[in-house]
């Protein structure tokens, strides 16, 4: 879907060939762990959840709850020390932000193909520094990037496919929340080694899928703001972009949106495309619901589908309802299976997700230095 890495990550390693599934260890507990990852190795038939690391007692308890014969343990070098490694086929990195850049290291180091969730590192050079020891290595490495398998970016890049709107002049694009109290943890905190913030967290969602639909970025200039009382990181956050193609990007990040906007605006020269709400699988996931294969999953209701038209308002009635496509986090895991064993492609790769970063360490500076960036 986005291409070979070209440090030769894709390569699958020592991962089987045939249709056993490949053994999944995965590092951390918390939110993105036990919500996003956990649940959808597990439903895959290509990956079996052999190790959770967590030193947090109840997590431990919920992991072996929700995945019977697990095996939990309190360190990632547990994953890997005396052989252990020889009993797995992927690391799955879900842990804090400001470890990813050295488990990662840690688990290619022992021979182990990785995926780490976003933001892969800190910084572009040290996500570069990561694809060069992969391609030494001869291992995969991914970055799980999610939203690129929402319902409404899947319809997204469908009508841009059928040029149904035109040539695109402007993209908006908006994860917004009303969270007026800050609820804590390392995700809010102001510590730079943290890696907080909403820049580098929803920051990377929407930097990523505008580089997907319009490729790279020639300039960024950024406005971020800490607003709520008692907030530490970044809380309400725009950014705009100029890609290589003319292409101009507003993204929009925020928990202190009172009221939200649509979250994607995209005009053209012959239609615009509108869409409010957002896709169903992450609250679907929360709840405890599971992706089943054969089954229904990543749907939404006729009345959030998004309007094509041309000189009115949706809000009004204008343009044509554009059903949503299913959304599918599952493709993901598939992808990255079918990597491994060779007959696929890597769905996300480091360099994809350096480049991402270099957008991201330009708006940092542009709001810091109030200033535009040109990359």
């Amino acid at each position: 879907m986005t291409g070979t890495d070209t440090t030769g990550t894709d390569t699958p390693g020592t991962a089987p060939t045939d249709r056993t599934p490949l053994r999944v260890g995965l590092v951390g507990y918390g939110l993105a762990g036990s919500v996003f990852h956990a649940p959808l190795i597990a439903a895959s038939e290509d990956l079996v959840l052999a190790a959770v690391t967590t030193g947090n007692p109840e997590r431990a308890a919920e992991a072996r709850a929700a995945h019977p014969g697990v095996r939990v343990v309190a360190t990632p070098e547990e994953l890997w020390a005396d052989g252990a490694a020889d009993a797995l086929d992927l690391v799955v990195v879900a842990s804090p932000n400001k470890t990813h850049v050295a488990i990662a290291t840690a688990a290619l180091e022992a021979g182990l193909p990785v995926v780490v969730d976003k933001p892969l590192a800190g910084t572009a050079a040290e996500a570069r520094t990561l694809a060069a020891l992969a391609e030494q290595r001869g291992l995969l490495l991914s970055v799980f990037q999610n939203r690129r398998w929402d319902s409404d970016f899947l319809t997204l890049r469908g009508l841009l496919d059928e040029k149904a709107l035109g040539e695109v002049q402007r993209f908006e694009s908006r994860f917004e929340r009303w969270r007026p109290l800050p609820k804590g943890g390392w995700r809010e905190s102001g510590a730079p080694e943290e890696i907080g913030g909403l820049l580098y967290d929803l920051g990377s969602h929407v930097v990523d899928q505008a580089l997907v639909l319009f490729g790279p970025v020639v300039s960024v200039y950024a406005e971020s703001d800490v607003r709520r009382p008692g907030a530490e990181a970044d809380d309400d956050t725009f950014l705009a972009l100029t890609h290589a193609n003319g292409v101009r990007s507003h993204l929009y990040v925020s928990a202190t949106t009172a009221q939200l906007g649509p979250r994607f605006r995209v005009l053209g020269g012959r239609a615009g495309f509108v869409k409010y709400g957002l896709d169903p699988q992450e609250a679907a996931l929360r709840e405890g619901l599971r992706p089943v294969p054969g089954a229904v999953w990543g749907t939404e209701p006729a009345e959030l589908w998004g309007r094509l038209g041309a000189g009115e308002s949706p809000l009004t009635g204008g343009g044509t309802p554009v059903e949503s496509l299913p959304g599918d986090y599952p493709a993901y895991y598939a992808a990255v299976a079918a990597a491994l064993r060779g007959t696929g492609e890597n769905p996300v790769t480091a360099h994809e997700a350096a480049a991402a970063l270099d957008v991201l360490e330009a708006a940092r500076r542009s709001a810091r230095e109030g200033v535009t960036v040109t990359l």
